[in-house]
Formats: C-alpha cells, structure tokens, sequence
C-alpha cells in the first residue's frame, strides 16, 4: 500500500530477493543504473501511444515548467536506442511512449512501476495521454476518463495467469478526474468533457468499423451498438484504458486518462486529416495534464 509520503511500494515479494532487477524494456537496471539519483525526484509520469507524441510533450513540459535546456544540447531519449520505448526526463516529469494496445503498455508499467520503486519516488501521479474515437461528441474534444469498461461495459480488467482468468477492478482516481476538468480555460477552442471509455482489444472489429479486412455486420448493426454504447455514458473508444486503471490501483498510483477524439464514431470510421490538425489536437491533452501539473507545483 503507497501511503502518502511514503515510497512506492510494489505487491511483489519476489522482488525484494533478486540481486539485480534488469528492466529490459526500458534498458535500465538496478545494477547497471543509479536509479535514485536517475530518477528520485519524479513526481509525475505521463505516458502516451507514440514516441514522437512524448518527445512533443516532454518539449512543452520543459517550456511551461521553465527548466531552460542549455544552448546546444536537447532533450535525449534515456533508452539511447537499446530501449523498446521512449523515455524523456523534464524535471519531476517522466514522458515514456507505451506502444499500441494492452500487452504492449502493460510491459511498460510493470517496468515502470518497479523503476519507481527501485528510485525510491514518493507520491507520483501518472496520466496516460492519448488518441481515441468519440461517440456524439464533436472531433477534437478531450475526455477526461470517469470509468474504464471492458468490451462488455464491465470496470474490470481479465489477465490469464497460470491459465487461469484473474478479473481486477479497473478504478480510477476521482479527484483526479475533477482536478483535471477544472484545468478547462473559457478560451480553449475545444470541448473538455468526463465519461466513461471502453477499451477494446484492437482497432477494427473490436470497435465496430466497417472498414477493417473483413466486416461481418451491417451499417445498421454498427450504428445500434455505437448508440447503445453512448446511452451507457461511454464518450469514447480507445484500447488501454481498463489495463491502465486496474494496475494503477493494483499498485495503488493515483492515475487517469485524458484523450483527444480525433472523430465522432457515428459520423466516420476513417481517421482522415491534416498533419497539422493532427499536431494541434495532439496537444489538447497534453495542456490539460500540463496545467495540472504546474498547478500541484505551485506555477499557477
């Protein structure tokens, strides 16, 4: 249990009897790094889909933060190559990229949360930053998660171990999701909203597209269950939310999930849109959590 003001504990007892903890896909190790001093002071940690996206936010975090990087010199990705994802440092902020779906960003938090423990870090938040489909809602809004349902609207997360199904509540924090819906300006061009995300095990038929390879429903079918879905509360479709909330509170690190839809489900199943577009509603939820952070800093 992570009390606050405690360190970051872990409920592995395996670990405590291991003579060195390699973290392999983030290219660290007890042995191999410092990871105190590394990474000590981290008090947020903010992970997202894509490297370039976190190489993006860890840019702007440096900007509102006011960390000055010396002339000549520039943010470096930690992992240096060897690592399978990306991993930016700005001050008290770690920005690490997690990949597409469940089993790649659950590699990284079990790695993640052990280099938390093993650095000895106290009272970090962590936010996941991403991509998703709306339902109903206009493209570009940004949805603060209230509850990560699995495809069958349940809040639980299923892992197989041992052969075994292990169902874990997929909770997350409530005060988190009001702080950040609070962090909405009267001139932001876009809509900041709360409800709950159902996560899905891939991109196409697990969300009711009609354009994968092969499409065993109707337009109608598509329409019904999306309808059905929004009279549940769900605002958005993505495929990690329910893994991050259940191992978030398994850990017990306070967590949420902040998303850009990038299209309303009901209108379109194609993402199709400027590269520029793209970058700016990319960056609509990296400044709410931003915001928040340099509210809990004491900035604003």
């Amino acid at each position: 249990m992570n009390s606050k003001g405690s360190y970051i504990s872990i409920p592995n007892p395996h670990i405590a009897e291991m003579e060195e903890d390699v973290l392999y896909h983030v290219a660290l190790g007890t042995k191999s790094h410092d990871l105190p001093a590394m990474f000590g002071d981290v008090k947020f940690v903010c992970i997202g889909g894509s490297a370039s996206r976190m190489h993006q936010l860890a840019q702007y975090m440096a900007q509102e933060l006011g960390i000055n990087i010396p002339a000549g010199m520039a943010l470096t990705n930690m992992g240096k190559g060897k690592a399978r994802y990306a991993m930016y440092k700005t001050g008290p902020v770690l920005a690490v990229s997690h990949g597409m779906g469940v089993p790649s960003m659950s590699i990284l938090l079990h790695e993640l949360f052990k280099l938390l423990h093993h650095a000895r870090c106290i009272d970090v938040t962590i936010f996941r930053i991403g991509t998703s489909g709306g339902i109903a809602l206009p493209a570009g809004s940004v949805v603060v998660t209230e509850e990560a349902l699995s495809p069958l609207l349940e809040p639980i997360f299923e892992q197989v171990v041992l052969g075994k199904v292990v169902r874990r509540p997929a909770k997350l924090d409530q005060k988190l999701v009001a702080d950040l819906l609070a962090c909405h300006k009267a001139d932001d061009s876009f809509q900041l909203t709360s409800g709950r995300t159902m996560c899905t095990h891939d991109f196409y038929e697990g969300q009711a597209r009609l354009d994968g390879a092969f499409c065993e429903y109707t337009q109608e079918d598509k329409t019904q269950y999306l309808q059905m879905l929004h009279e549940h509360c769900v605002r958005n479709i993505e495929m990690e939310a329910s893994a991050f909330a259940a191992m978030c509170h398994q850990v017990n690190i306070p967590g949420a999930v902040v998303c850009v839809t990038l299209l309303d489900r009901l209108q379109s199943d194609q993402v199709d849109m400027q590269p520029e577009e793209y970058q700016e509603w990319q960056q609509r939820p990296i400044k709410i959590v931003t915001r928040l952070i340099r509210k809990k800093l004491g900035l604003e």
